[in-house]
C-alpha cells in the first residue's frame, strides 16, 4: 500500500465521526440513515476496520458529506474561498434600477440564497411566488425600502429587517432615493 492510501486511511476514522459529531447524530441513526451496522460504524470511526467503497458512499450520503471533501487532505475547514467586489456575478435585467449581487455560492441555489441589493431612486424589484413555503429575510443597509408581500406592506429604514413569505407576490421597492439591502431567500 502506497503512503497516500495509508494516509487517506488514517484520517478516514476520525473525518467519519468528526462528519456525524457535526450533524448531532448518533451512532443508531447514522446505521439507520446509511443501512450500515451501528458496529461497523463504530469499527469504521475506530480505524478497526476499512470500508468498501459502497459502505463509504452509503455513510457520506447519510451523513451528507462530499465523499471526495472526506478524504482530502486538508480540512474543509481550513481555506477561506474569497469572491473578490469585482468578480461577483450580478443581475441588471431584473426590475427597474435594481442590481442584484449574488453572494451565495452556486450550489446553494434553491436552498439558501444571499443577494445584495442596490436601487436607483425609483427602483423595484418585483417578483413572482417562488415554491410553496419560502421565505425572505431582507436587512436595509443604507437609504429606506417598502416591501409587499401579499397584501401586507411596511417600510424599512437602515438597521430595519423584514421577514415574510415569498410563495406568493412579493416586491421590494426603494422609497425616497436610493437604497442598499441584504435579501436571504430560503427554499426559493
Amino acid at each position: 500500500m502506497t503512503d497516500d492510501a495509508d494516509d487517506i486511511l488514517n484520517r478516514l476514522p476520525a473525518r467519519l465521526k468528526e462528519a456525524r459529531a457535526a450533524q448531532g447524530l448518533s451512532l443508531d441513526a447514522v446505521a439507520k440513515l446509511s443501512g450500515v451496522s451501528r458496529s461497523m460504524v463504530s469499527q469504521i470511526e475506530r480505524g478497526e476496520s476499512s470500508p468498501t467503497i459502497a459502505t463509504l458512499w452509503n455513510l457520506t450520503r447519510a451523513l451528507q458529506v462530499d465523499f471526495a471533501g472526506l478524504l482530502d487532505e486538508d480540512a474543509p475547514d481550513t481555506r477561506i474561498d474569497v469572491l473578490r467586489n469585482d468578480a461577483v456575478p450580478t443581475i441588471d435585467n431584473m426590475g427597474e434600477g435594481c442590481r442584484i449581487r449574488i453572494l451565495s455560492p452556486p450550489e446553494d441555489a434553491g436552498s439558501y440564497e444571499v443577494y445584495e441589493l442596490r436601487f436607483a431612486p425609483g427602483g423595484r424589484l418585483d417578483s413572482q411566488p417562488h415554491r410553496r413555503g419560502a421565505h425572505e429575510s431582507l436587512t436595509v443597509i443604507e437609504g429606506q425600502v417598502v416591501v409587499t408581500s401579499g397584501d401586507a406592506q411596511d417600510r424599512l429604514g437602515a438597521g430595519d429587517t423584514a421577514r415574510y413569505a415569498a410563495d406568493q407576490t412579493h416586491s421590494i421597492a426603494s422609497a425616497d432615493g436610493s437604497a442598499r439591502a441584504i435579501l436571504m431567500v430560503r427554499d426559493a
